[in-house]
């Protein structure tokens, strides 16, 4: 059992009926996809060719925050707001959509973008799973 399904099973309230492996699955995908992406910027920084980078390093950072930003939202559910975590899980869905359209654009040259925008693709289904069970 990992960490995260650790704490939710411990959770004294009812979680609202949310499928809770989809959660999981999601919080989980969330924080994975915000440390890719927060180091695929950091080795599009390092990159000699850096300045043609730049779009693809700033779409990093607004997915790692996006994604940062879900995976708390999704760990709190006291006054639990299903139609803020909608808007929430929309929101890292079409960034995790958009960084990894960049990072391919990157991939056969920067091994970074080939994994982050993998990572991307697998919170973005998260995501979209997750919106299905809501």
């Amino acid at each position: 059992m990992t960490v995260v399904a650790e704490m939710l099973r411990t959770y004294s309230k009812d979680l609202g009926g949310v499928d809770q492996d989809a959660l999981v699955a999601c919080i989980e995908a969330c924080m994975e996809c915000a440390q890719a992406c927060t180091a695929c910027a950091d080795a599009c920084l390092s990159e000699d060719m850096v300045a043609e980078l730049t779009k693809c390093i700033r779409t990093n950072l607004d997915c790692a925050d996006l994604c940062a930003t879900t995976a708390n939202v999704l760990s709190r559910h006291t006054g639990y707001d299903a139609n803020l975590t909608r808007a929430t899980l929309e929101a890292c869905r079409q960034a995790c959509a958009t960084c990894a359209d960049e990072c391919e654009k990157h991939a056969s040259m920067h091994e970074h973008c080939q994994v982050c925008a993998e990572a991307c693709r697998r919170c973005e289904q998260a995501c979209a799973q997750l919106l299905q069970t809501l």
